[in-house]
């Protein structure tokens, strides 16, 4: 009786499971499961096509854009910014971001999106792979090349999110979702209302590690093994969500993109998420652009911001890779409507560990055209350069992260030729 009670709270307090490959699928041996010390990769996406002119890729020319003016633009180190302090009510300024991280910042103009339809244009910049729905996401794979049996290794909160079937897609909406996750054994997820005390814990998993080998050691059939082991991963996953707890911001933030930020920060602290993918959407500025793009990038910056901010005191900012991108720009002239339409041209930042800052890479010129670059020097030229496109991109973040020899990002290869590799792009 007692050995039923056990195994059937065993299975109440059941968790996440385990992604499973075809290299694991025969006398796969769950463990218990250590906490990954990072790197962590955080990638932000302005959903709908920001308006890189009013960022990083200023112009003040040719009408393309009515706020300013080329005699405003602001230069620091490096880079020269849109001025927007004037022209925005809530949010961080770019003049106040640059300030703040222009140091440590890289930004690549002349992004060759290829296609200006949102879907498409999405997957293109989320995999590097334009022709093809099978391809993971850059925070899927380095999840499933880093660290796969982490709770939540790729933590998603929308966007193009696909895995290729490489690592499970988690999504926790909300803080107090993940508190419920992290206490699935307290009542309502409180840490000081639990169900069963430390005794009973330890019973359970100790009887579900008997059930577990002795099931697995009956297997005949591959399938039904790794089924055997995926329940008992399931315990050990719940169980490390726990390290979350005191991660957990009391106070929820009331901007969408620092809630995300809290989220994937207590993630990544307790060692239970290598990746996330963080979005906010809205920047389809059809109509109205200007006030649509002063309001939305000063968010999309303090958003950033805050997670940088919180990454420094949880003592986990040397070990957080950041990217920030969209999947288009803006057209370089206004429609009738006041609004910029779909164009295939932007831009795209990075900020972390080995990546060399206060640099900028690429350009467009002043009709908003990219202009090409020498894949060795990364100095632009007007003859023989390089049209930068996400895959370019793509192979230099899997250089970065060590993931190019990996077997599964052989599984899902990049078309890069050696000659047009921007290998130096880190600096």
């Amino acid at each position: 009786m007692r050995r039923d009670f056990l195994k059937v709270c065993g299975w109440a307090g059941m968790g996440l499971a385990m992604p499973v490959s075809q290299s694991n699928l025969v006398r796969a041996e769950p463990k218990r499961p250590e906490p990954y010390a990072g790197p962590y990769y955080a990638v932000f996406n302005a959903s709908g096509g920001w308006d890189t002119t009013y960022l990083m890729d200023p112009k003040g020319v040719n009408g393309i854009n009515r706020l300013y003016k080329d005699g405003d633009i602001v230069t620091r180190g490096k880079h020269v910014f849109a001025p927007n302090a004037k022209h925005i009510e809530v949010g961080m300024s770019n003049e106040d971001f640059y300030k703040r991280y222009g140091k440590e910042l890289l930004v690549l103009n002349g992004l060759d999106y290829s296609v200006n339809n949102h879907s498409p244009c999405k997957r293109y910049m989320a995999t590097g792979k334009l022709d093809s729905h099978a391809y993971p996401t850059f925070a899927a794979l380095v999840a499933a090349c880093r660290n796969p049996h982490s709770p939540i290794a790729f933590l998603t909160f929308g966007n193009y999110s696909a895995t290729g079937n490489l690592v499970p897609m988690s999504r926790v909406p909300y803080i107090p979702s993940l508190q419920k996750l992290a206490n699935a054994d307290g009542v309502n997820g409180s840490s000081r209302h639990m169900y069963h005390d430390d005794f009973v814990q330890d019973r359970i998993e100790a009887t579900l590690a008997e059930q577990a080998e002795a099931r697995v050691s009956q297997a005949r059939l591959p399938r039904v093994e790794q089924a055997q082991s995926t329940l008992y991963a399931a315990q050990l996953n719940s169980q490390a969500l726990k390290r979350v707890t005191p991660h957990i911001p009391k106070d929820t933030p009331k901007e969408r993109l620092a809630r995300q930020a809290e989220i994937a920060l207590a993630s990544f602290k307790a060692g239970v998420c290598v990746s996330a993918n963080l979005t906010m959407g809205q920047f389809d500025s059809h109509a109205n652009n200007d006030p649509d793009q002063m309001r939305l990038i000063p968010e999309l910056l303090s958003g950033i911001d805050h997670m940088l901010r919180r990454a420094e005191e949880l003592g986990i900012r040397d070990k957080l890779v950041v990217v920030m991108q969209s999947e288009m720009g803006r057209t370089p002239n206004y429609n009738k409507g006041n609004g910029k339409d779909h164009w295939s041209i932007g831009s795209i930042m990075f900020i972390g560990p080995g990546i060399k800052g206060d640099r900028v890479v690429g350009a467009t010129d002043e009709k908003q055209f990219l202009v090409p670059i020498d894949p060795k020097t990364l100095k632009t030229v007007k003859e023989g350069g390089v049209r930068v496109r996400p895959e370019h991109i793509h192979a230099a973040l899997r250089a970065k992260g060590g993931l190019a020899d990996d077997a599964f990002s052989k599984q899902y290869p990049l078309d890069v030729p050696n000659e047009e590799r921007i290998d130096g792009l880190w600096g």
